[in-house]
């Protein structure tokens, strides 16, 4: 924890800063009803910070908080889900992305950003970032890289930057209204060296700070009258970049895109011609997109429904903080709707009362959480720094792992996860059991799919029409003698597989294996990935194992899902 630690502790007593936000209305204080609701954002700010898991004394340390303090919080975002428990130490779980996905989802931008991001990198094969402004920073909010590079640059959703290091800083900027640029200056006085911000490298030396913004304001002017910034080696030493301005119908910057170069690929000034022309119309293209100038996009899926507060004070008892679990509800709620919704629709679908859902409302704008335009409040892009940028680097392994796990420990058997990779399965996750008869088999084993009870639902989720033709391209063989070969015996397998939704295979593979799978699906429904258990083929019958371990891996399967559901929403996952 040491590094990250520090750096949270830094800044975990800050306060956001730029523009006031508006309010709910005035209020005589916040109260003891929500402090609970500020002191847990605390505590997952310093998670997201640190750069490793967390132990509450490590909490107690970082926020200043009472240990007390600390397990009740621990305890409730850990019933909540958005927080695991692994022995003693604390990781941020994938539901806690339902926040940064609410403001994607309730802001319109991640929809409208996503044909032109990928458009554009796929047309200059550099790595393009949309961002926006937060507070006095940029906050990324989209990202698309070239497909195929083996070292893609590039920031994640979520990462933080200081304006005056970024091109997109610059660009957005030139739309400063006084209170952002005095909260600049308050910034870079208390963080002169950007300890403040992972995302870039740390400044050796502390610029004098009337250089830094004479610098940043003739840099500005420049971007003003362009309309594009240059950043040589600002960000980052050996890499260039070029961002351009996404604009309202009034002219204001609302969103920079920014296109990212290594210096052995392009000099500041071979990137700006090279991508000056694209990137303009990539901007005007997502400004018809967020403001309905052109043909609408296709339809998206619609957001993941976030659940209503549920009080588990019954069950928990004084370890349930009552008041932080109504206000991340809130929170969550708010991006069930493009725009946003109003105070009685917050109210509603969070399950809270009218004056419950004020009083937190009124905190989260406070810490500039939520935004409020007109009568409708929405979530900000600061709630992307709640963890989002690690937890959008996960890949379906890593997703998967823990609920592997969870199964193991409850079934006693071995359990894996792999995908169909030709005419096999690559294993990609497996938690082993201690057992004498545990199958030896780690992540990259490749298997022939057919004789697998992995690849027999992932084979039978392929269109029907493909099975002929797939069958003869698995060429199987005889592999034990109870190994199904033919393609009429494949063909009924896939579709009892199919049709179960579920496949057990007995000792095809290899003698005295039996094991027993299901499909892992994706939010389209596909089947991307299977899970299984995997066990000696002992005095137990076949059906026995059927029927005692199909609901724990039906259930298993189920929490990666929605693991999965919540972690692909707005960004890619890998599953291979």
């Amino acid at each position: 924890m040491a590094r990250g630690v520090a750096g949270a502790q830094a800044g975990a007593s800050k306060r956001p800063t730029g523009t006031a936000p508006q309010t709910a209305g005035p209020e005589a204080g916040r109260g003891e009803a929500v402090g609970p609701l500020e002191r847990g954002l605390d505590v997952l700010r310093v998670m997201a910070d640190s750069a490793e898991a967390a132990r509450p004394g490590d909490l107690v340390r970082a926020t200043g908080l009472a240990r007390s303090a600390v397990d009740r919080i621990a305890a409730t975002l850990v019933h909540l889900g958005y927080v695991r428990a692994e022995g003693r130490d604390l990781v941020l779980a994938p539901r806690l992305m339902e926040f940064g996905n609410a403001y994607l989802d309730a802001s319109g931008l991640s929809r409208a950003l996503r044909p032109s991001l990928e458009r554009l990198t796929r047309t200059l094969d550099e790595s393009v970032s949309a961002i926006v402004l937060d507070g006095c920073d940029a906050r990324i909010v989209g990202t698309a890289v070239p497909p195929g590079r083996v070292i893609p640059l590039g920031f994640r959703v979520g990462d933080l930057l200081p304006s005056e290091r970024c091109a997109a800083g610059a660009v957005l900027a030139t739309g400063w209204d006084p209170p952002t640029r005095e909260a600049w200056r308050a910034r870079r006085a208390a963080d002169p060296l950007d300890a403040g911000f992972p995302a870039v490298p740390t400044r050796p030396t502390a610029p004098r700070p009337e250089r830094t913004e004479a610098d940043f304001a003739s840099w500005t002017t420049a971007a003003a009258a362009n309309g594009w910034a240059l950043d040589d080696q600002l960000v980052a030493p050996g890499l260039v970049a070029l961002a351009v301005p996404v604009r309202d119908p009034d002219g204001r910057p609302v969103c920079a895109i920014s296109v990212l170069a290594h210096t052995s690929r392009h000099s500041a000034d071979d990137l700006r011609a090279h991508a000056l022309t694209e990137m303009n119309r990539a901007a005007q293209d997502i400004a018809d997109a967020l403001y309905g100038t052109s043909r609408p996009l296709p339809a998206a899926p619609p957001p993941i429904a976030a659940p209503a507060y549920t009080d588990a004070k019954p069950e928990l008892g004084p370890s349930f903080l009552q008041a932080l679990a109504r206000g991340l509800a809130v929170l969550t709620a708010l991006g069930g709707q493009r725009g946003g919704l109003t105070l009685a629709e917050a109210a509603e679908a969070a399950g809270l009362s009218y004056q419950s859902a004020r009083r937190n409302l009124l905190t989260l704008s406070e810490l500039s959480y939520v935004e409020q335009h007109e009568r409708r409040f929405l979530p900000g892009p600061r709630v992307l720094e709640l963890g989002y940028a690690r937890l959008s680097t996960l890949t379906l392994a890593d997703i998967a792992r823990p609920h592997l796990a969870d199964l193991v420990a409850r079934v006693r058997e071995s359990a894996s996860l792999a995908v169909l990779d030709g005419a096999e399965v690559r294993y990609v996750a497996r938690v082993a059991t201690g057992q004498i008869t545990s199958a030896r088999i780690t992540p990259g084993t490749r298997l022939p799919a057919y004789a697998t009870s992995m690849g027999r639902v992932l084979l039978a989720d392929l269109p029907r029409a493909q099975w002929p033709e797939r069958i003869r391209s698995l060429r199987p063989q005889a592999l034990t003698p109870h190994t199904l070969t033919s393609p009429e015996a494949l063909t009924a397998a896939f579709d009892q597989a199919a049709h179960d939704g579920f496949a057990l295979v007995e000792q095809e593979l290899e003698a005295g294996l039996r094991s027993l799978a299901v499909p892992v699906r994706d939010r389209s429904g596909r089947a991307v990935a299977a899970l299984n258990v995997a066990m000696h083929a002992g005095p137990e019958s076949p059906e026995q194992t059927r029927d005692s371990m199909l609901s724990a891996l039906r259930a298993c399967a189920a929490r990666v899902e929605a693991d999965l559901a919540l972690a692909s929403a707005h960004v890619p996952v890998e599953t291979g």
